[in-house]
């Protein structure tokens, strides 16, 4: 034997493309980045072509780019804005992954939401892209939030306290996002925050300050209900007047917000003394 050459085929050969820790995190940045264009198809061209997306906020897994391109052409109308509180990187031969928890700040509201990620990157057509995105719900925060039955009933405080301000965008504030509130001296459902107020422009003017004479409390998942009878003293005129109320509370934004508030007149005042119903043991 001359010569005898034996090797493995180049073309069989995988090239690494090397990559830091720090650096598989700094890609977390590009697809940020591509969320603060607002344009969806920048952010779905950051994942690969056979790119995988099970979103927070949606049952359907997103196995195509249109299907991606779907799901941030609404989650896009949020304005978010990301940012890693805790990053755990495996380097492998042209894959990584970092998986851990980021929270979102949402430009169009306000609110900051927490969640849980998984990011696999493969190094496709020269740059590294997003193989896999799995982000899901923080599952502590979907338990419900404790709240003990004389809790509830001091939530009115924190709306008659805002009553005391004779300011009605205050008294509006402590309304869910979607509130319903039925008033006790209109015929005009208030179903959002710039109805709301306007009924508290008028009611404010009587200086008006409740009392709980009868509360009726149920607890429930993350929502709360308190149902009685209430009298307001108005201190513009010192005139007393009862009525009986709703309350539904629901926790949004970290605290508790009035969700349903119907107010109305005592009905015997109009309709005249009603039957009243028989005790435990008699006929």
């Amino acid at each position: 034997i001359s010569h005898h050459h034996s090797s493995i085929m180049p073309e069989g050969i995988t090239i690494v493309n090397p990559i830091t820790e720090d650096e598989v995190k700094g890609l977390f940045s590009l697809w940020n980045d591509a969320l603060a264009t607002k344009d969806p198809k920048k952010v779905a061209d950051r994942y690969s072509k056979e790119g995988v997306l099970l979103p927070t906020v949606s049952d359907v897994p997103r196995n195509d780019y249109p299907g991606i391109v779907d799901y941030f052409t609404n989650f896009l109308k949020l304005e978010p804005q990301g940012e890693i509180l805790e990053s755990n990187v495996i380097v492998g031969a042209n894959w990584a992954q970092d998986a851990g928890l980021y929270e979102f700040t949402m430009g169009a509201t306000g609110a900051k939401v927490k969640g849980r990620y998984t990011f696999v990157y493969v190094f496709e057509d020269g740059e590294w892209k997003i193989s896999q995105h799995h982000s899901s719900v923080m599952p502590e925060e979907t338990s419900p939030m404790k709240i003990e039955e004389e809790q509830v009933r001091n939530l009115f405080q924190l709306w008659n306290s805002a009553l005391a301000t004779l300011d009605p965008d205050a008294v509006a504030k402590r309304y869910s996002k979607e509130a319903v509130l039925l008033p006790t001296v209109s015929d005009v459902p208030r179903t959002n925050y710039d109805l709301i107020k306007d009924y508290f422009v008028g009611f404010l003017k009587k200086e008006p300050q409740g009392e709980i004479l009868e509360s009726n409390v149920t607890i429930g998942h993350n929502w709360c209900q308190d149902v009685g009878i209430y009298e307001f003293t108005m201190g513009a005129t010192g005139d007393k007047v009862k009525g009986r109320y709703s309350f539904v509370y629901v926790h949004e934004d970290g605290e508790w917000k009035i969700s349903h508030h119907h107010s109305s007149v005592m009905p015997e005042a109009f309709l005249g003394p009603a039957p009243k119903p028989a005790s435990n043991g008699e006929e």
